[in-house]
């Protein structure tokens, strides 16, 4: 679950089960430091680094009477989601009482009245990059708090660009003219994304639309701002890539991992991507080894807008030990925390000082761009029906790419089906 965090996988879903639950009227509370306190269960989806089970370690030496045990989710996000609304509509019937959410749910969780509204001043939030808080708000109340971050970058090889003496694209017309003409002159494709119909396809295209100026969705999803000459330029540019060749044909069947692979095995001149990515493909007995850069993803005149991915811990309304909830999460935000989010488990952190760490940018090269991308992100549309919302963009790219509409008919039928969602 990259956008969670970084791809399918990396976006890490944390889900800490408490042991009891709340009694009647918890569901309005916050979960201050008041009490309520006790052993938690913490389950992650997708720790392929196994970084999270010594970090714990360090909470349980100091806090015996609330020890927190580690159980893994699903790897896939749609399933944990799944998982996560079922038990949460069971009220204090369910198991779930702490949730790390991807941060596209988090407006979800909150309308439905899953998570319980949390005190501001509890937690560090000036310490982190801003645009993650706003992930972790809805109708103007802290939700949830940020834990892990990302956006996507464009991944290029520098060996080409260098020997063409071209520096990397920062418009579309430069990556569109160089991926026509300097990716065939080395055997290469020339651009690839996320582009099978799933939720990267969703983050490619809202990346495309906000890139041009656009927007998809206001007022938390209660006003649909799609049907946009911005949004027609955006999803214009993708279906151009796939019909003009560029883009290849084998990237609309491409998620975090297919894309990366075929960037990582040397097929690809360009690719958006997260920062995982740059990771694999910088690594010993990666193809491409030494030969990648970064730079944040272009838009039509200059430097475009990622999506903001990554993860939030929220606490159920139903949560028996709202206390202890409140300081684990606390913890797991904490700096120190936060810099084994990235050393242990290379997960881009949420405190803005670790990316002016000179230790930490000597091992991490990208973190500076990274960081950049971070702050000019924006987050997906918000709205309580977002899983909806998702579906209906990417059937709508998806045929615009696939060249059976057109990107202005795309947009139209978007607009329709959106305001349809929102009862608009």
């Amino acid at each position: 679950m990259r956008w969670m965090s970084a791809a399918g996988r990396g976006l890490l879903v944390l889900v800490v089960l408490l042991t009891g639950y709340a009694a009647s009227g918890a569901q309005a509370g916050q979960a201050r430091d008041d009490g309520g306190r006790g052993p938690l269960t913490l389950a992650t989806a997708g720790d392929l680094t196994g970084y999270l089970g010594p970090l714990l370690e360090g909470w349980n030496r100091t806090h015996p009477g609330e020890r927190v045990t580690l159980v893994e989710l699903p790897d896939s996000a749609d399933e944990t989601r799944a998982q996560m609304a079922t038990d949460l509509r069971a009220g204090g019937r369910g198991r779930f009482d702490v949730l790390n959410i991807d941060v596209n749910w988090t407006s979800e969780f909150a309308a439905a009245g899953w998570i319980r509204p949390l005190p501001r001043d509890r937690f560090d939030l000036d310490a982190f990059l801003r645009p993650v808080v706003g992930t972790a708000t809805y109708d103007g109340r802290l939700y949830a708090v940020p834990y892990v971050t990302n956006a996507g970058l464009l991944l290029y090889r520098k060996d080409v660009l260098a020997a063409e003496g071209v520096p990397p694209p920062r418009t579309w017309a430069e990556l569109e003219r160089y991926a026509k003409t300097l990716a065939p002159k080395h055997g290469l494709d020339g651009y690839a994304g996320q582009f099978l119909p799933y939720e990267g396809l969703t983050v490619n295209a809202a990346e495309a639309v906000y890139s041009a100026g656009g927007t998809i969705l206001g007022d938390e999803g209660a006003r649909v701002t799609v049907d946009s000459a911005a949004a027609r330029e955006g999803i214009g540019f993708l279906a151009r890539g796939v019909r003009d060749g560029w883009i290849p044909k084998a990237a609309l069947a491409y998620k975090e991992e297919e894309s990366k692979q075929a960037f990582q095995d040397g097929r690809l001149l360009f690719l958006r991507n997260w920062p995982y990515a740059y990771v694999a493909a910088s690594a010993e007995g990666s193809r491409v080894a030494g030969k990648v850069g970064a730079v944040p993803l272009p838009g039509p005149d200059g430097p475009g807008t990622s999506v903001l991915g990554g993860s939030n811990l929220a606490v159920s309304s139903h949560a028996r030990h709202p206390g202890t909830a409140a300081r684990l999460i606390a913890y797991l935000t904490s700096e120190p925390v936060q810099r084994q989010v990235l050393t242990r488990g290379a997960l881009p952190p949420v405190r803005a000082a670790l990316y002016d760490d000179p230790g930490l940018i000597r091992a991490y090269p990208y973190l500076p761009t990274l960081r950049e991308s971070v702050l000019r992100a924006a987050p997906r549309p918000k709205s309580p029906h977002y899983d909806q919302v998702s579906l209906v963009v990417q059937a709508a790219v998806q045929d615009a790419m696939t060249g059976r509409q057109t990107p202005e008919a795309g947009v139209r039928r978007l607009a329709r089906e959106l305001a349809a969602i929102s009862g608009r």
